[in-house]
């Protein structure tokens, strides 16, 4: 499966941007968004150990790896699979288990650096609850499953 070519055109743009300041949060590449869970399953999360397959795979699948994957940015964040989403890059580590506050994935889901946007670039931004359940699942130790469970598609 390929990127859409706009989609291709969003994640490369966002490439270029990544040194500039984050986009303003009203702007119509990034609407708000909504809650990819259901109320029962953040609910859970919130409330006890945040589960891979049920809180973070639909996440992930729904808002980020149309873009974080291998063929629309080859070289960057993927995330398609564990070992790519474990991995370093040339900024740090994409996710350190235990620690959010070192993990740049969550840091550029809160865009807490000014010297790079905060993602998605383009898309439906994360909700608040959505970057909740995924730092505490990074803080829990960000479990993710080898082979087929922990490998996530490219939706549409």
């Amino acid at each position: 499966m390929t990127c859409p070519k706009l989609i291709r055109v969003a994640c490369v743009s966002g490439l270029l941007g990544m040194v500039a300041c984050a986009p303003v949060p009203e702007s119509e590449t990034r609407p708000q968004g909504e809650n990819v869970l259901s109320s029962t399953a953040i609910h859970e999360a919130r409330s006890g150990k945040v589960d891979f397959a049920t809180h973070v795979k639909p996440v992930l699948e729904a808002k980020c790896v149309v873009c974080h994957n291998r063929r629309a940015m080859p070289g960057y964040m993927s995330l398609e699979n564990r070992a790519e989403a474990k991995r370093s890059g040339a900024l740090g580590s994409f996710i350190i288990s235990g620690h959010p506050e070192h993990s740049l994935l969550i840091a550029k889901l809160k865009g807490s650096n000014p010297a790079m946007s905060s993602m998605p670039v383009v898309g439906m931004q994360l909700t608040p609850d959505e970057l909740a359940i995924l730092t505490q699942w990074v803080k829990q130790g960000a479990h993710w499953p080898a082979g087929a469970a922990g490998t996530l598609h490219i939706i549409h």
